[in-house]
C-alpha cells in the first residue's frame, strides 16, 4: 500500500508536509499500533470536510489493516520471535493506556492516578521515552516540524516522594553543622543534563558563588526547570554540606494551618521539637515514677544526654525564633493574622503557591531555587519579595521572565541556550547591554573570519594546479587547515504578535457609573466605581490580591451584574477577555487548528494555521494536541483565538504568566501598535509601564486613579510594611 497516495486520493486538501510525515511514520513503523493510529487520526481528521467523513473512515480502516500487517511482519522476522509481541507493563492504571498514546492525546499522566499509588519502572520508561522521541524528532526534522515533547510521567515519578522524606534525604541534618568553615560555592565542570534522549546541557559549567543571586533565563522549552530539578534532587554533584530547596509546586491542602505548614517546612526543626517534647515527657515520668533502680537511673542519663544534644541542635538551627519568623514571612506575602490560622485546604492554588514560597524562605537553605515566583503573587507581595531577597544571605537561582524583578533581585544573569550556560555580571538591564555588545562583536568577528577564509579558498581554487603558484597555494591550504572551526553566532530570536485593526465606533464604549458589587449585601467588594473605557484607553489596574481587580474586569465584560449603579455598553462593542486561568479552559483533546475551527468556523485550515503563525504557533505545533503544549504555547493559542473576535477592547487578567521574555516582548509590541482599548491586570512592572499610560489602584472597595508610577507604588508598599510593628 502506498500510504502517501492513499491519503492524497482520500483527503486531497491534506497539507503535503503531513502526508510526508505520515508516510515516513508508516514506512519504518515499529511503535505500538494504538500510538501510530492515534497520531494519524489526530493529524488527518481536521483535513476531512463534511462530505469526506466516509472517505476518512475508509482511509483509517485501510491504514489500520496495512499497519497491522507491517507490525506482524516485523515481529515475525525478528530472530527467535514467535510472532507475538511482549509489552513491558510499566505502570498500573484503572484503564490500560500506553505512554505514547497518552502524550499524543494530551492526557496529563501526572494526574491520571491522582490519589492512587503509582509504581513505575523509571529506567524502562526513560528508555521508552528516549526511543520514541528520537524517532519523532528525526521525522520532524525531515519535514520541518516541531520536536517531540515528552510525557510528564517521568518527572512526576521523580517528584512522588513525600516532601519530608525527600527533604531529609537531600538535606541531612549533619550537613548544617558540618558546613562550618567549608566553602558553599558551587563549581561543576563538564556537566551533562538530559531528559530522556533530549540533551539539556552538554559539557557545560555550573558556577554559583555563595551569596550571589542568579537570574536564569532562556527560551521556553530550553530546559531551565529541568536543570533546577536535577540540582534539587542532587543528580548533579552539588557538595553534600550545601543545603538546597526548590520551590516548584503548590502545597497540598489539609487541616494544617498556614503558620503550622510553614513551621513544618523545616523538617529537622519539626522532628527535633517533637523529640524534645517526648524526651521531656519521658524524663517527667522517670522522675515521678522511677524506682531508683540502676536501670531507671541509666534510662534517665540516656534521655538527659539526648535532650542536651537536641537542645544544642535546636540552638544551631535557630528554632526558638521560628514562630516569629514564620508569621513575618506570611505577613509579607499577604497573609493577615486570621489567614495565618486558616487550614491550608481553604486556600486557592495561587495562595498555596505563596505558602510554598513562605516555607522555602523559612527554611533558609544555602541554595534557594525559585521557578517563576512572580506568577502567583500580586504587585504588593512582589514588592515585598524583591526587597526581602535583596538581603538573602545565601545563594539564589531564580527562573523568571519578569525583567523588573530580575533588575531588582539579580546580581548575575545566567543565559541557557544551545546546551550551555553563559554568565553575565549585573542585573537584567546590564546583561542586555552586555549581551547586545557581545553578540555584535561575535557577529563582526565571524564575518571577518568568513571573509578571510573565502579569500584563502579563492586563491587556492585559482592557483593550486598552476605550476608557478602551486607552492603558494599549498601554503594557503596549510593556513586554512590550522584555522579554528568557524561557528556562526546564533541569530537573535524574535517574535511578533499581531492583533487586527479594529473599526471605530462612537463613544461611550464601556462605562461604569457609581457601580456597587458584592456577592452578598453584607460583604461589598467594590463600591461607587466610576470608569470610562475608550479605544484610546491604556489602563493598568493594580492592588493586592482579593481586593476586587478580577471582579472589576468581570463587571466590564458583563459576566457579573452590578448591585447598584449603571453599566453602559455600546451595542456594537466586541470585548476580548483573557482570564487569569484562560489557558486551563482550552480543550486539551483538540489541536490549535481544530480549536480555532470549533470556535470560529468558516475558514480553511491553511488560514487557521497562518493566523496561529502570527502568534508564534508554527509548523506541526498547530496540529499537535493542546494538552501536550507548554504554558507559553497555550497562551499564544488563547491570544490567537482572542484576535479572531476582532475586538474593540481587550481586558487582560495576568496575561504574562506563561510567556517567556521573547513572547512578552512580542505581546507588548502588539498592544503598543494596536488601535483598540486595553485594560490590564498585571504584576509585571515593565509590562505595565510599556503598555499602559494610566494606573488605577483597587483597594478597600475603591478603584481610584494613581498619579505616580509603578516604582513609586512599590516603594510605598515596602515602606508601609516596614513601618508596621
Amino acid at each position: 500500500m502506498d500510504v502517501a497516495t492513499s491519503i492524497r486520493d482520500s483527503l486531497p486538501q491534506t497539507d503535503e508536509i503531513i502526508v510526508q510525515y505520515l508516510d515516513g511514520l508508516y514506512a519504518d513503523a515499529d511503535e505500538e499500533y494504538d500510538s501510530i493510529m492515534s497520531t494519524t487520526r489526530g493529524m488527518l481528521e481536521s483535513f476531512a470536510t463534511s462530505d469526506e467523513k466516509a472517505a476518512f473512515q475508509d482511509l483509517m480502516k485501510s491504514l489500520g489493516d496495512y499497519l497491522s500487517e507491517q507490525l506482524d511482519s516485523k515481529r515475525a522476522s525478528q530472530p527467535g520471535s514467535d510472532g507475538l509481541a511482549k509489552l513491558d507493563r510499566v505502570m498500573e492504571m484503572s484503564k490500560t493506556m500506553s505512554t505514547t498514546r497518552a502524550v499524543m492525546e494530551g492526557v496529563d499522566l501526572s494526574s491520571v492516578n491522582k490519589g492512587k499509588e503509582t509504581r513505575v519502572d523509571l529506567k524502562k520508561l526513560e528508555k521508552q521515552e528516549a526511543k520514541l522521541k528520537a524517532k519523532i524528532d528525526k521525522r520532524a526534522k525531515r519535514v520541518g516540524g516541531e520536536l517531540y515533547e515528552g510525557s510528564k510521567l517521568i518527572e512526576a515519578t521523580k517528584r512522588q516522594e513525600p516532601y519530608e522524606e525527600l527533604f531529609m534525604k537531600v538535606n541531612p541534618l549533619d550537613a548544617r553543622s558540618s558546613s562550618k568553615g567549608k566553602s558553599k560555592d558551587i563549581h561543576l565542570v563538564n556537566i551533562d543534563v538530559n531528559f530522556g534522549s533530549h540533551r539539556i546541557l552538554s559539557n557545560a559549567n555550573l558556577t554559583l558563588a555563595y551569596g550571589r543571586r542568579y537570574g536564569l533565563i532562556g527560551r521556553n522549552g530550553v530546559g531551565k526547570s529541568t536543570l533546577l530539578r536535577h540540582i534539587a534532587l542532587r543528580e548533579l554533584a552539588v557538595p553534600s554540606h550545601i543545603t538546597i530547596l526548590f520551590v516548584e509546586q503548590e502545597i497540598v491542602g489539609d487541616d494544617t494551618t498556614a503558620i503550622e505548614s510553614v513551621l513544618k517546612a523545616d523538617v529537622w526543626r519539626d522532628k527535633l521539637m517533637t523529640e524534645e517534647k517526648e524526651l521531656n515527657a519521658q524524663l517527667s515520668v522517670l522522675e515521678t515514677e522511677g524506682d531508683g533502680s540502676k536501670m531507671s537511673e541509666e534510662s534517665k542519663e540516656i534521655a538527659s544526654a539526648r535532650l542536651v544534644e537536641v537542645h544544642q541542635k535546636l540552638t544551631e538551627i535557630d528554632a526558638e525564633t521560628g514562630p516569629a519568623r514564620a508569621a513575618a514571612l506570611l505577613a509579607g506575602l499577604g497573609f493577615n493574622e486570621e489567614d495565618q490560622h486558616r487550614p491550608t485546604r481553604t486556600f486557592s492554588g495561587g495562595w498555596r503557591m505563596r505558602l510554598a514560597l513562605a516555607r522555602a524562605l523559612f527554611v533558609k537553605p544555602d541554595l534557594l531555587m525559585l521557578d517563576e515566583p512572580s506568577n502567583h503573587i500580586d504587585l504588593n507581595a512582589l514588592a515585598w519579595l524583591e526587597d526581602y531577597l535583596q538581603t538573602w544571605p545565601g545563594t539564589i537561582l531564580v527562573v523568571s521572565h519578569d525583567r523588573a524583578f530580575l533588575d531588582a533581585v539579580a546580581t548575575d544573569i545566567v543565559l541557557q541556550r544551545a546546551e550551555r550556560l553563559e554568565y553575565f555580571k549585573g542585573n537584567f538591564s546590564q546583561f542586555y547591554a552586555t549581551k547586545t555588545e557581545r553578540d555584535k562583536n561575535a557577529r563582526k568577528e565571524y564575518e571577518t573570519q568568513k571573509t578571510y577564509r573565502e579569500h584563502l579558498q579563492a586563491f587556492i581554487d585559482r592557483w593550486r594546479y598552476n605550476a608557478n603558484r602551486a607552492a603558494q597555494a599549498q601554503m594557503k591550504i596549510k593556513i586554512l587547515e590550522k584555522l579554528p572551526d568557524l561557528e556562526e553566532p546564533e541569530a537573535e530570536d524574535t517574535e511578533r504578535f499581531k492583533f487586527p485593526e479594529t473599526e471605530k465606533i462612537s463613544p461611550p464604549l464601556l462605562q461604569l457609573n457609581e457601580v456597587q458589587f458584592g456577592y452578598t449585601p453584607e460583604k461589598i467588594i467594590l463600591d461607587k466605581v466610576d470608569i470610562d473605557v475608550g479605544l484610546d484607553s491604556r489602563i493598568a489596574v493594580i492592588g493586592p490580591n482579593g481586593a476586587g481587580k478580577s471582579t472589576l474586569i468581570k463587571l466590564l465584560t458583563g459576566e457579573l451584574k452590578p448591585m447598584a449603579g449603571h453599566l453602559t455598553r455600546n451595542g456594537r462593542l466586541r470585548i476580548g477577555y483573557f482570564a487569569q486561568h484562560h489557558v486551563d479552559t482550552l480543550d486539551p483533546t483538540l489541536s490549535p487548528v481544530k480549536y480555532l475551527q470549533s470556535k470560529f468556523p468558516g475558514k480553511t485550515d491553511l488560514e487557521y494555521r497562518s493566523h496561529l503563525g502570527a502568534f508564534g504557533i508554527t509548523g506541526l505545533t498547530g496540529m499537535q494536541i493542546i494538552g501536550t503544549l507548554s504554558g507559553g504555547q497555550k497562551s499564544r493559542v488563547s491570544f490567537a483565538a482572542l484576535s479572531l473576535l476582532g475586538p474593540h477592547v481587550l481586558l487582560l487578567d495576568e496575561p504574562t504568566n506563561h510567556l517567556d521574555i521573547e513572547g512578552l516582548d512580542a505581546l507588548m509590541h502588539a498592544l503598543q501598535v494596536w488601535n483598540g482599548g486595553v485594560i490590564l491586570i498585571s504584576h509585571d512592572e515593565r509590562f505595565i509601564t510599556t503598555v499602559s499610560n494610566e494606573l488605577w489602584i483597587c483597594n478597600d472597595g475603591k478603584v481610584q486613579k494613581y498619579y505616580g508610577d509603578v516604582t513609586s507604588y512599590k516603594q510605598l508598599i515596602v515602606s508601609n510594611l516596614k513601618s508596621k510593628p
